[in-house]
């Protein structure tokens, strides 16, 4: 019963999952609110670095993730899609129609 519980207490809310890393740069994130993402796939498709993937949740859910192998890396990885100037939004946070995506920097 507290199981139960204790699952709808964490949908009720939300799961934000972090995928990043801080070094002495700064904080290096893309986080996915894997309750917006209905896993279009249009972020695995626009990135062109293949940083994301779809994969099956706790919870027997479709969602985006970022790839194991880049997670340490985004700093780099993601680097050609962020602007030098200005607060523009790389390709694959504009094409999640459901704002599920977020960069730290």
């Amino acid at each position: 019963m507290l199981d139960f519980f204790i699952k709808r207490l964490i949908i009720s809310f939300g799961y934000i999952a972090n995928y990043g890393y801080s070094d002495a740069s700064g904080d290096y994130y893309i986080s996915i609110d894997t309750d917006k993402c209905n896993a279009c796939a249009k972020c695995v498709d626009v990135c062109p670095k293949n940083v994301y993937e779809i994969v099956t949740d706790d919870y027997d859910d479709q969602v985006a993730k970022v790839r194991d192998t880049v997670a340490k890396d985004l700093k780099y990885v993601c680097g050609p899609c962020k602007p030098v100037h200005g607060a523009a939004d790389p390709p694959c946070v504009l094409c999640c129609a459901t704002a599920a995506i977020v960069h730290s920097w």
